[in-house]
């Protein structure tokens, strides 16, 4: 009887569901449709149209597919690449297990277009290429491995320098259709990782023009899908090493595709001069059509990476107390060591702030700024591992991966000078403010300019100029929503000063939870003087320990102080703060003058990675060698033009 009246009940609770389920529809459209009240707008984050997230990742990237990164050793793909960057752990070219403390947020692979994946026919002896002498013989270097590998790749390097490739490798009818195998199956493993809103797998390669061993490398970034990128086979410095070929063909792409691309120049610091020069590749003087076109495809320069950094120099920015960071070792001379040395004159033309100083000049005399570009960083790793925090840095070559004579490998000489691994830098990532993480939005940033660069570090930093800000606006919470409200964000333009009018910029930065605290948040600011002359001057706006800190008589913010124990590679954070905010009002302003303005973040003083690898080896390094640095990071620019 009960097992009946459970069998009945059972069935008047199903039928019962049946029927509610079946009234649901019913139900639904029959529902008012809900209108949005205008006069209550409760939510802070509800309909903001600027970008609320952002997003740090790589933009310069090499994996086994790039040449010189296979000659030197490296065995891994893009796949395993993008499975690192997204969080895995994985295994590197030498054995040693290898993961990121937290994700990236996306991941640009860059691997040189010129002999895309042809090393691998190199390494397994394609008959045609072992006809050639010198390929055999790259071929048996690359496989002894270790030093033989590396001076197999000084030789290609220099090779492409000089333009004395090998003929086989510089044939397109040989190189041709592996080029073009290898860039397809490139994109189908970008597509495969790419997962919008979790990680973006933006396409990408590197232009690496380099005459006479001077640095002109072009990162190209897509913002679109393989659909359109495998239209095409990338344009190489192969084909041309001037900079406007490569601009001709990237318009042909967007006209070809309907697609979109921007390039990213990068280590102005070894271009002995050409970087900035001010003539084209031809050496003919610039005109209004070229900085229009450099403006165009080229919004963006690396500021920072594994081989140095090209903000600024000391004999360029003497009155700068750390124009010094991460030069040593890059200020003998171009990227080969070979041709002539790096001396002074050379470097208003190619570090970034002399660049940007150039830019007003020329924009004053063409009508157009050819160097009005935001600040990134990259890596530029050639071992498929975007692995460069201080105590987690796998250096840039497989070579340079962890060992305990690491440091004192030497890369390269020339000049009458060694550069060591020791001089290597584990820098540097960019960060995008974006709307979303995807291909486009991520892509949209870099054009106008949202972005900025960090030496490694994962600070969290804002940037605005206007001309109305006041000093409450540093004390609320919502800096973005005033930042924006009332002025423009960093790469924006300011213009034509209203009557009595200063230009005024809200800057907030909160340091990365895993390292340092804050040092100090600066203002850099270059300047146009009525007889044509280029000014530079920093500005401390808010540092921290502030009340026990304050500039002295000569104007200069005291150190704040050095908490690291070398021995131990550690530090503590009881000094500096967390996070820091101001309102700058520039106090030298004149308005019939040009000039850019860009923040500069600094953290406390903390271990470098040489002083991780000393404890962990046990080694004792020279005493020339830094166990300690501040770590930084660097807005892009917002310029006022009268």
């Amino acid at each position: 009887m009960r097992q009946k009246e459970r069998s009945r009940r059972g069935q008047v609770l199903f039928v019962g569901m049946a029927l509610l389920v079946a009234a649901i529809p019913v139900l639904a459209e029959e529902a008012p449709e809900i209108e949005i009240d205008p006069d209550n707008d409760y939510s802070p984050y509800a309909g903001r149209e600027y970008p609320t997230q952002v997003f740090f990742g790589d933009t310069h990237h090499h994996t086994a597919n790039s040449g010189d990164a296979f000659m030197n050793g490296d065995r891994l793909g893009p796949e395993e690449a993008y499975r690192f960057a997204r969080g895995e752990e994985v295994v590197s070219s030498t054995g040693v297990r290898v993961k990121l403390s937290r994700p990236m947020d996306f991941l640009v692979i860059s691997d040189h277009a010129e002999g895309l994946g042809v090393m691998y026919e190199v390494y397994n002896g394609n008959p045609v290429m072992m006809a050639d002498e010198t390929l055999a013989r790259w071929n048996q270097m690359m496989k002894a491995g270790g030093d033989e590998a590396a001076a197999a790749t000084n030789e290609l390097i220099s090779a492409q320098a000089q333009g004395t490739l090998p003929e086989p490798i510089s044939d397109p009818a040989v190189v041709g259709p592996v080029t073009k195998s290898v860039w397809q199956a490139h994109l189908e493993t970008a597509d495969r990782f790419n997962e919008p809103g979790r990680f973006t797998a933006v396409l990408g390669y590197e232009w690496t023009s380099v005459p006479g061993g001077n640095n002109l490398h072009r990162n190209v970034l897509f913002r679109d899908n393989s659909d359109r990128a495998e239209e095409i086979i990338p344009f190489s410095s192969w084909d041309s090493e001037d900079p406007e070929k490569l601009w001709e063909w990237m318009a042909g792409y967007e006209e070809r595709t309907g697609g979109r691309a921007l390039a990213i120049p990068h280590n102005g610091n070894l271009s002995n001069g050409r970087m900035f020069e001010e003539v084209d590749f031809a050496g003919n003087a610039l005109t209004r059509d070229y900085a229009e076109r450099r403006a165009r495809w080229e919004p963006l320069q690396e500021v920072m990476q594994t081989k140095g950094n090209s903000e600024t120099h000391p004999t360029l920015s003497p009155n700068d107390e750390f124009a010094d960071y991460g030069i040593a070792g890059w200020e003998y001379g171009n990227l080969t060591m070979e041709g002539e040395p790096e001396n002074p004159e050379m470097r208003p033309q190619m570090y970034l702030r002399g660049g940007l100083m150039n830019g007003l000049r020329l924009e004053q005399e063409l009508g157009t700024n050819p160097f009005k570009f935001g600040l990134t960083g990259g890596t530029d790793v050639h071992n498929s591992l975007t692995s460069i925090e201080e105590d987690n840095f796998m250096g840039k070559h497989v070579i340079q991966e962890p060992r305990p004579e690491r440091w004192d490998h030497v890369s390269k000489q020339g000049f009458g000078q060694t550069r060591y691994t020791w001089h290597y830098t584990a820098a540097g990532y960019a960060a995008v403010w974006a709307t979303e993480n995807t291909r486009e939005s991520l892509w949209d940033a870099f054009e106008r300019k949202e972005v900025y660069a960090t030496s490694g570090t994962r600070i969290t930093l804002r940037f605005f100029g206007g001309w109305e800000f006041e000093p409450e606006d540093a004390k609320t919470r919502y800096v973005a929503d005033v930042g924006s409200s009332k002025g423009v964000p960093m790469g924006g333009d300011l213009t034509n000063a209203p009557s009595g009018k200063t230009p005024t910029f809200l800057v907030a930065a909160m340091k990365d939870p895993l390292f340092g605290n804050l040092d100090r948040i600066q203002i850099v600011k270059g300047w146009l003087d009525s007889e044509g002359k280029t000014h530079e001057k920093i500005y401390d706006v808010a540092w921290g320990d502030a009340e026990d800190r304050s500039p002295g008589p000569d104007g200069k913010l005291p150190p704040v102080g050095d908490t690291v124990d070398v021995e131990r590679a550690t530090w503590t954070n009881t000094i500096g703060d967390p996070e820091l905010v101001a309102v700058w009002q520039d106090p030298d302003f004149d308005a019939s003058e040009r000039a850019f303005y860009y923040a500069r973040v600094l953290e406390i003083p903390t271990p470098r990675w040489t002083a991780y690898d000393a404890l962990r080896y046990g080694v004792k390094m020279s005493p020339e060698v830094p166990m300690k640095g501040q770590e930084r990071a660097w807005t892009s620019p917002i310029w006022y033009t009268p």
